[in-house]
């Protein structure tokens, strides 16, 4: 499978953006006439229609819509959101299915969309998609439930119709791309994130799926499991005993692999456990997937099929914020399961260790604990459940069970999951539509649990960017609380956390802003994770590292890091793209530039314990001697190479002064004007004077130098 062509990425963008808009029209106008969101159901309803209804309204608040007892009228915004969604994704998953040559038909055969159309016509039906809609939901009931609500209200037909044609406009290529999917949500989000960042309200629960979402690019993801499984593969086999080509694999030359060996993992690949904490659409564990099928095969001697099963079910972890985007990391794990080369097409798969961290408990804590009856033992753990995830849509991953109450919690909550599936199937729960819900999503929140109980021997993610002064109270607090040293950007939080997932001798692997590595603010979370961790590899990518060039002023770092405390005489691979601008460069680049060793031991001596790309003369840090009262924000490309090549320069004015120079002018605050990344405008001149007299300003009123950054910054990606 190809990468999408900027052209058809433009197509299925136009597509996607349109299909959102359409769907959620019709999900409300449906919603509305089932009088989901009144006091009352219309009297025209049938007895289907309105258990439907109430089903409906049992539903709507386990995704944040709010009752009002009074009137008895029901929010219905986040339902229109899920109902618009399940319908788009539950077509587009079955053009998907059936291009790939895999959606079955119910006796086991493969079926095209021109077959579903003769069938239709056969068992009466409106139109082949509503056969293929019922095939690709029968193939995926770990992403649509049979009995899901949602999916059984039907948008009006001018709507589906609609729908039916933007989907059926796409080209056959779209759907057989290796990244089509990964693209799909980012798409589906655009909108709401630009709402959204134009109305400048601090990130919570309904705002960090849209605002948090980044498309992971495929080179930054092979670059990274390349330098971890395969040169783990490397040192328990032999370089040449390498099942796969693996282009970013960098050795030393002696042969050894240049990111490390990773002496801490199990010696066998069964035994192996790979988690993405935040893993968006999966673009992380489809590539792992596909790297440790052929890693199966060759070392249990076994078939595709056999190895590609127990991947998924004993190496593979997922867990993501946003339901639905966890639901799209299903699809493309079970797409590429049925896909990779010689597994022989549709089969049912193992269950996917795949589940969302964003689940939260909307009701109150007495009905809530009620689910599990007068059983003293499971009503403590509801209890604690309750309390461990009622701000799970904002923490999502950052929440640790283990926290609380060591090993005696998870078996608390292992013994909740058999009898919450007991009560499920119970006669006398079926028809008590709230209790169901509630079960539901306590099922969903175990799930998550199961995972976040367990530590990991590689920990991969493209971390999500949020810096602290657009995060909301319950977001900053937390953090505050948990991970103070790195609370200044949810990026490093959470890099905080991956560490804490990792296995001792785990390794985390990631895509991260590269700012941790020199800012002030940081400083004590570097000088920590020096002195007890080690860096296997460190690349910086420089700007506009990701196609999408709204990003072009995130500076990006790729980092494979160890928990364990480093030699005095360890080395770790470095690369450095900082100079390069152009995002289609960066694979090729990354492949082929020169690389070298940096030392570990010395970056803790370096000012500030900040870790810098090749080696520099320590002299005094800028600060030391002056105090930066006003700055000038220059545009691109008349400070930033020659400040980037000289030194390293924070947000806070400090700069590590070569002692063989001194200055000659002035320099700029900051090394890019890290400003309107959203807009979708290139670097200017204008921005750079708009930068200017942001910071000037924020000077002038009294700000601290990092709070003259955001105010620089003010999406908060810098």
């Amino acid at each position: 499978m190809g990468v999408l062509s900027r052209e058809l990425r433009g197509k299925l963008e136009k597509a996607v953006e349109r299909a959102r808009d359409l769907a959620e029209e019709g999900a409300r106008a449906a919603l509305v006439a089932l009088g989901v969101d009144a006091g009352e159901a219309p009297g025209y309803l049938s007895e289907a229609d309105r258990e439907l209804r109430n089903r409906l309204r049992a539903h709507a608040p386990q995704l944040g819509d709010v009752r009002d007892e009074k009137s008895g009228k029901h929010g219905i915004e986040h339902l229109v959101t899920e109902c618009a969604y399940e319908h788009w994704h539950r077509m587009l998953f079955a053009r998907f299915l059936a291009e790939n040559g895999v959606l079955m038909h119910p006796d086991g055969v493969a079926v095209t969309l021109a077959e579903c159309d003769e069938l239709a016509e056969h068992e009466g039906l409106k139109n082949g998609w509503e056969i293929a809609e019922r095939y690709a939901q029968r193939m995926l009931p770990q992403i649509f439930q049979p009995d899901a609500p949602v999916l059984q209200v039907g948008l009006p037909p001018e709507k589906q119709l609609a729908l039916e044609k933007l989907l059926t406009g796409l080209p056959v290529e779209v759907f057989r791309s290796s990244d089509a999917l990964g693209w799909v949500y980012q798409f589906w989000q655009a909108k709401n994130k630009a709402r959204i960042n134009a109305s400048e309200v601090k990130i919570g629960a309904d705002e960090l799926p849209a605002v948090t979402q980044l498309f992971t690019e495929p080179y930054m993801v092979d670059f990274l499991l390349q330098n971890t499984l395969g040169a783990w593969w490397v040192d328990q086999h032999g370089r040449e005993s390498l099942p796969m080509e693996m282009p970013y694999l960098r050795f030393l030359d002696g042969g050894v692999p240049a990111a490390g060996t990773f002496e801490g993992w199990p010696k066998k690949v069964a035994q192996l456990k790979v988690l993405d904490p935040c893993c968006g659409s999966g673009h992380f564990l489809v590539t792992a997937l596909q790297i440790l099928t052929r890693f199966r095969m060759v070392e249990e001697a076994t078939d595709a099929g056999t190895a590609c099963d127990a991947v998924l079910r004993d190496n593979l972890y997922g867990l993501e914020i946003d339901p639905r985007c966890a639901e799209i990391a299903a699809f493309a794990l079970a797409l590429m399961a049925w896909t990779y080369p010689g597994v022989g097409g549709y089969r049912g798969l193992p269950d996917l260790n795949v589940a969302c961290s964003g689940l939260g408990i909307r009701t109150r804590k007495e009905h809530w604990i009620k689910i599990a009856g007068e059983n003293h033992k499971l009503r403590e753990g509801m209890g604690r459940l309750y309390e461990l995830y009622q701000d799970a849509p904002t923490l999502g991953s950052l929440i640790d069970p283990n926290a609380l109450a060591g090993d005696l919690i998870a078996a608390r909550f292992e013994d909740l999951r058999p009898f919450l599936e007991q009560a499920l199937a119970a006669e006398d729960r079926v028809a008590n539509f709230e209790d169901r819900e509630l079960g539901v999503t306590a099922q969903g929140i175990l799930a998550a649990v199961r995972v976040l109980t367990q530590r990991f021997h590689l920990v991969a993610t493209n971390v999500p960017y949020l810096v602290r002064g657009k995060q909301s109270s319950t977001l900053a607090n937390f953090s505050e609380l948990h991970y103070s040293s790195a609370k200044a950007d949810l990026a490093t939080t959470f890099l905080a956390r991956c560490l804490k997932l990792a296995h001792r001798h785990g390794t985390v692997a990631i895509v991260i802003p590269q700012s941790w590595l020199f800012k002030t603010t940081y400083g004590t979370f570097r000088k920590d994770f020096l002195q007890r961790h080690r860096f296997d590899a460190l690349v910086g990518l420089g700007p506009a590292a990701f196609q999408d060039m709204n990003w072009w002023a995130v500076k990006t770092l790729l980092a494979v890091m160890t928990c364990a405390r480093a030699l005095p005489d360890h080395t770790f691979l470095a690369i450095d793209l900082g100079e390069h601008r152009y995002p289609e460069e960066k694979p090729a680049l990354l492949r082929e530039t020169q690389s070298w060793r940096g030392q570990q031991s010395s970056q803790i001596a370096n000012p500030d314990a900040r870790i810098l790309f090749g080696d520099v003369e320590r002299g005094t840090l800028m600060g030391s001697f002056a105090s930066c009262v006003q700055a000038t924000a220059l545009p691109a490309g008349r400070h930033g190479d020659e400040v980037g090549r000289r030194s390293e320069l924070d947000v806070d004015g400090e700069l590590i002064l070569d002692p063989r120079e001194s200055p000659q002018e002035p320099v700029a605050l900051g090394n890019e004007p890290e400003i309107d990344v959203d807009s979708g405008r290139a670097p200017a001149e204008e921005n750079g004077r708009r930068a200017a007299r942001q910071v000037r300003s924020a000077f002038r009123i009294g700000l601290g130098a990092e709070d003259a950054h955001e105010a620089a910054d003010p999406l908060g990606v810098g």
